[in-house]
């Protein structure tokens, strides 16, 4: 069998030769078609990165998906703007200043809402309250209701250090008074101001007895406008965010402090840190790349030629893809490595091949002419063979990997005319002499003989490998969390993580809709019982029960606290610095008679710590002048009672509550649960951290045998990653398909198309098995180099191969020529490329590059070592 007098072979060496001789028409002609498409494509060439749309719509789970969010369209592409403050009353006055201005900006967004500060729920929180919590709040607001009365009458720091000397005072008598809250949450502020900083006293907290917390949340749903158009679709509305905290009072050195996380900014964050850096590591990685080329070329000219049929095909394969399909997104935009990673290795086999023949003697123009020939044949083969691998990723409903594969599989053939038209055109110019003799070669063949000498062993390694595949095949997994993907360091992730750990916030949930509510408590009966649920909400849980009981406790709270309680007017008295000094001595004074007379009591270690606080603070106002005593007490003052008038305020909104029913719902709450068009929403928590896959998977296995209909965050990140690898499996299938027959066609040989996919299914194995051992599983995000290693493992080992057929060369011979050190520089360049991803703050990209570089380093130790180790003498083996 001889290729070097068949068609192809003469269509290639007459392209080079013509190419040759009419350089300079062919470098203009491809310099204004190049210039051309690049114009073209920046005019017209869109970015969506709407990953909802990356999977087919028939897909079952995208079909519920799609009838949920037209049901509650104000639920999906959302922002949760999280409000953290020392005090509950910090976090409720930021949160209603911040929502209130959000609302009036109409432009960037569509839908405010934020339930911790609805009024609504101010007025009837109480409702949701079990009796017996209910009847503990009245018990501490009966305690608190002397202090509460006096200090709302002069709130003042003197009024206040009074008030806790006389109730000291009243357990010196033996009196049983809750103070320990109260004695906790003053010694904790005192202890702040002495150390510089502010931790205001919750009034709230010591009204319902609850134990202080270290921060406070209040939650903010946002539906912002999104404009898919550009790199970043959530970036205005994010940026009116900020303007509008800032306008509210937030500062980035104050104690409240606003986090913005949910999908909108998760997408937004994630693309940012995939780019982040890239304009640097691009020009490291171009001037690398531009380093190994000229280690295999060692000419200056041809190492440019190579880069300048590399961009010059990238952009005429931009330009297709507009033309084709006039956008890319978050996963066809990959096009650009596959391209640079395949792309180059055209260019260095044609080159090599065409430098081997001038070392050889032969003139140019002849040179020319035969590694046209001989190295068109091998990459038309490579072409067709890459072109349908990627073109089998079309049929799959992974919509983003087909667009994927018609942009890289013409992309192939785009590079193939490049190669043989502008890259013969450019050696007119640039072909050169080496500046110095490279001894790479002889090197490399010399690395490469160790296989060929010790052909056992090699055997013997391969099949050991094997068997470690066998036993670890089984645990290679796919990571079906998203945040997984992403810098674990970016805010959006972290505040999203928080939440998650919030069984009151957590955005992880499933959703459903039900018809009727005999269906929604049909549903809740059901999912109710399963060990994998913790709670389902529906708006019949927005109706509490026992409502008259309920306010029969209520009203009984209205009359402890009385009418004039609603505000805490500011004091028309002032106190003099020595005045506040005596009445802080004199509590010091009763805390210290307190601890010594009742030393056992359950108050007095709070009351010891207080005292302490008390006496630091006593300490610093001796050493202190007039000036900064009085700005040290006006201080104090501030950050014991700032929350005060804010906590009788929505105390006096809880007591107020009255009776409603399911139609008396404000419509921002029923909206949320019971769509416009009928259909009822219910929300299922689950019992477990399902940020384990597992876990994930038993929690929406177990929701979906009862109701199959079921979507949201869970469900879908499991059915999407199910899919991917359905389409993925599919693909591959396909792809394999369509290459095994290629080859059976191009090569007429069961033999040597087996030696050619052997080196490909070996590199897979062990690629697989890798990720095992670095515990890195396939993700949305690194599943996209697996068609890179495809092509490159059928491109590297088509081409040795070929060679072998070709030139009926020994194995010991094959690893000597142009052609393997050709594989070894095409992989080598890829690799610098693909280097740099690995340190990525992008967790997936990262995981991209580890999966590319040990993928491509198994491609080329099972091409270049494993397969010329398989490869007899073919004229033997012809002969036999």
């Amino acid at each position: 069998m001889k290729f070097s007098h068949g068609w192809i072979y003469s269509f290639f060496a007459f392209c080079t030769s013509f190419s040759y001789r009419h350089a300079p028409r062919v470098l203009l002609a491809a310099l204004l078609l190049t210039v051309a498409s690049a114009v073209y494509t920046a005019r017209n060439l869109g970015m969506n990165t709407d990953t909802t749309n990356m999977l087919s719509e028939h897909l079952p789970f995208r079909i519920n998906s799609e009838r949920y969010n037209k049901a509650f369209p104000q639920d999906t592409d959302i922002l949760l703007l999280v409000l953290s403050a020392p005090t509950p009353e910090q976090a409720y006055s930021i949160t209603s200043r911040l929502a209130a201005l959000l609302k009036k900006d109409n432009k960037n967004f569509s839908d405010i809402y934020a339930p911790g500060v609805d009024d609504f729920f101010g007025r009837n929180g109480l409702l949701y309250e079990d009796i017996p919590q209910l009847e503990r709040i009245t018990d501490h607001l009966a305690e608190a209701q002397p202090l509460i009365a006096q200090i709302s009458r002069d709130p003042t720091l003197y009024s206040f250090i009074q008030l806790l000397t006389q109730a000291v005072d009243e357990l010196n008598k033996g009196q049983h008074l809750e103070l320990e809250p109260v004695f906790k949450g003053v010694s904790e502020t005192l202890d702040a101001k002495l150390a510089g900083k502010s931790h205001p006293l919750s009034w709230q907290t010591l009204f319902r007895g609850e134990p202080a917390k270290a921060r406070y949340q209040e939650v903010i749903i946002v539906k912002p406008t999104l404009d898919y158009s550009e790199l970043l679709p959530g970036k205005q509305s994010i940026q009116a965010v900020h303007a509008a905290a800032k306008e509210a009072g937030l500062t980035d050195d104050g104690s409240v402090r606003l986090r913005i996380s949910g999908d909108v900014a998760l997408a937004d964050d994630e693309l940012k840190s995939s780019l982040d850096g890239m304009e640097i590591a691009g020009v490291v990685t171009f001037i690398l790349v531009g380093g190994v080329l000229y280690s295999a070329m060692y000419t200056v000219g041809m190492t440019i030629a190579v880069l300048i049929c590399l961009l010059s095909g990238l952009v005429l394969t931009a330009a297709f893809a507009t033309v084709a399909i006039g956008q890319l997104n978050v996963i066809s935009i990959a096009f650009a490595v596959l391209y640079i990673g395949l792309g180059a290795d055209f260019a260095i086999h044609f080159l090599l091949r065409f430098r081997e023949m001038l070392d050889g003697g032969m003139s140019t123009n002849d040179a020319v002419y035969r590694s046209g020939g001989e190295a068109g044949v091998a990459l038309a083969a490579c072409t067709v063979a890459n072109a349908l691998g990627f073109y089998a990723f079309i049929p799959t409903s992974y919509r983003g990997v087909a667009e994927l594969g018609i942009i890289s599989g013409t992309g192939m053939l785009i590079s193939l005319i490049v190669t043989f038209i502008i890259g013969p055109a450019l050696l007119r110019y640039l072909s050169g002499k080496p500046i110095v003799e490279s001894n790479g070669k002889k090197t490399l063949g010399r690395l490469l003989e160790f296989s060929l000498r010790w052909r056992k062993l090699t055997h013997v390694s391969v099949g050991l490998l094997l068997l470690l595949a066998i036993a670890l095949w089984p645990q290679i997994r796919f990571d079906y969390n998203l945040l997984n993907m992403q810098d674990p360091n970016g805010e959006a992730v972290q505040t999203f993580r928080e939440l998650l750990a919030s069984p009151d916030n957590s955005p992880w949930y499933a959703v459903m809709l039900a018809e009727d509510r005999e269906e929604i408590q049909r549903l809740k009966n059901n999912l109710g019982k399963l060990p994998e649920v913790s709670r389902v909400v529906s708006i019949l849980d927005f109706v509490p029960s026992e409502q008259e009981t309920k306010l029969a406790i209520i009203e009984g709270m209205s009359l402890i606290m009385g009418p004039d309680l609603s505000m805490a007017q500011p004091s028309a008295r002032e106190y003099t610095v020595l005045q506040q000094v005596q009445a802080l001595i004199a509590l010091n004074t009763a805390l210290d008679k307190f601890a010594a007379q009742y030393p056992d009591s359950g108050t007095s270690a709070s009351a010891a710590a207080l005292g302490n606080s008390v006496n630091a603070l006593l300490n610093r106002l001796d050493m202190a002048d007039q000036g900064e005593k009085k700005q040290l007490l006006y201080s104090l003052e501030g950050d014991l009672l700032s929350t005060l008038s804010v906590a009788l305020q929505r105390l006096h909104n809880l007591i107020g509550a009255e009776p409603f029913s399911e139609q008396e719902l404000p419509e921002a709450v029923a909206s949320r649960w019971h769509s416009r068009s009928g259909e009822f929403l219910v929300a299922v928590y689950p019992a477990h951290d399902i940020g384990d896959d597992e876990a994930l998977r038993r929690f929406v296995k177990a929701v979906q045998r009862v109701a199959p209909q079921a979507t949201g965050m869970p469900v879908i990140s499991l059915e999407a990653g199910d899919a991917v690898i359905s389409a993925f499996i599919q693909a591959f299938t396909l792809a394999l398909a369509g290459v095994v027959v290629a080859l059976l066609i191009m090569l007429r040989s069961i033999k040597y198309t087996v030696l050619v996919l052997i080196p490909l299914l070996l590199s897979s194995i062990f690629t697989g098995i890798f990720t095992v051992l670095l515990d890195i599983p396939f993700n949305f995000a690194n599943i996209i180099a697996l068609p890179l290693l495809l092509g490159l493992g059928i491109d590297s080992s088509l081409h040795m191969v070929h060679r072998s057929m070709d030139n009926r060369v020994e194995s010991e011979v094959l690893i000597h020529t142009s052609t393997a050190r050709a594989i070894f520089y095409s992989a080598l360049t890829a690799l610098v490329d693909f280097a740099s991803l690995m340190f990525s703050s992008h967790k997936g990209t990262a995981s991209m590059g580890i999966l590319l570089t040990v993928g491509l380093a198994f491609t080329l130790i099972c091409t270049l070592i494993i397969l010329p180790s398989l490869l007899k003498n073919p004229a033997k083996r012809a002969a036999s």
